[in-house]
């Protein structure tokens, strides 16, 4: 059985949360992206549940009920990563393992990166390295391309076209490439609800990063130059990477030893960036065998 609760945090952010399994157990975490919600991870909370484990969806900043703060400095990644860290600590550091999809990678990858301690395990679901991402939109027209959404959802009316024609472009995320035959009346209703509540949280995820293909006026990610050290991650990681996802192109686990030491990666074909919603089994089952390796 899903529990929902607030958990308010030391530094004054709520996150709105769902969880299954008792506390005390071993942790699971489990993050999502863009433009979804924690409700997203259900089944797997379920599943892992069943199987010993605590397990903790939250509703990222900015998305559901959790806090909404106005300014878009609020929404930048070492923001975010500080309320998945306190909320690791509540439920009891080291996780098990942290699971991600999309945005929730991002803030992922940064806790992994620096804060090592806080979770045994890493695994990544089409949410890309920061340092194989910054490349591709610096030198790559086709990843270039496949991001040129994200200078849309930056605008300021971003929202309000969001919502017209009862979310149709929202729902065209899922249904562009695909067809989304996984997307039931119901899930479009768990949608709706959660869209109603909250649109400029996720907009202001993609207006307060630069990592955004370049374009007239905004050198985005051209302008970007970081030390490696801010992307090496030391702990095991897996990388489950949808091979059709339209967004987020192959390339992007390109090199990605490079900066994971520690790399498991399992390329899918025939799966997009909804692989979660499409092939829900196959996913519980490569993270359950990952556990179960060990932290080797």
């Amino acid at each position: 059985m899903i529990e929902t609760f607030q958990q308010a945090l030391p530094h004054g952010i709520e996150l709105s949360c769902r969880a299954a399994g008792e506390r005390g157990r071993p942790v699971l975490m489990f993050l999502h992206g863009f433009p979804e919600a924690a409700f997203i991870w259900d089944d797997v909370l379920e599943h892992f549940a069943a199987r010993g484990f605590r397990c903790v969806a939250p509703n990222l900043r900015g998305y559901e009920r959790s806090s909404q703060p106005a300014e878009v400095a609020a929404y930048r990644a070492k923001e975010l990563a500080k309320d998945i860290a306190a909320l690791i600590a509540i439920e009891g550091a080291p996780l098990e393992m942290l699971v991600a999809h999309d945005w929730g990678g991002a803030v992922a990858w940064m806790v992994a990166n620096a804060m090592p301690q806080l979770t045994k395990r890493l695994a990544i679901v089409n949410s890309p390295h920061p340092g194989t991402f910054l490349r591709e939109l610096k030198g790559n027209p086709r990843q270039q391309e496949a991001s040129a959404y994200m200078n849309f959802l930056i605008r300021p009316d971003a929202e309000a076209l969001l919502r017209e024609d009862g979310y149709r472009r929202l729902f065209e995320f899922f249904t562009r490439f695909g067809g989304a035959q996984w997307l039931t009346e119901e899930l479009r209703r768990n949608y709706r609800e959660v869209w109603d509540l909250s649109l400029t949280g996720g907009c202001n995820y993609y207006r307060a990063s630069p990592l955004r293909p370049p374009r007239p006026g905004d050198p985005g990610a051209a302008a970007i130059d970081l030390p490696r050290s801010m992307f090496t991650v030391d702990i095991p990681t897996l990388v489950l990477w949808a091979m059709e996802d339209a967004a987020l192109p192959p390339e992007l686990v390109d090199g990605l030893e490079d900066y994971v030491s520690r790399l498991t990666l399992e390329k899918v074909p025939g799966a997009t960036h909804w692989i979660v919603h499409e092939r829900p089994g196959f996913v519980m089952e490569r993270l359950s065998a990952f556990l179960e390796r060990g932290p080797a």
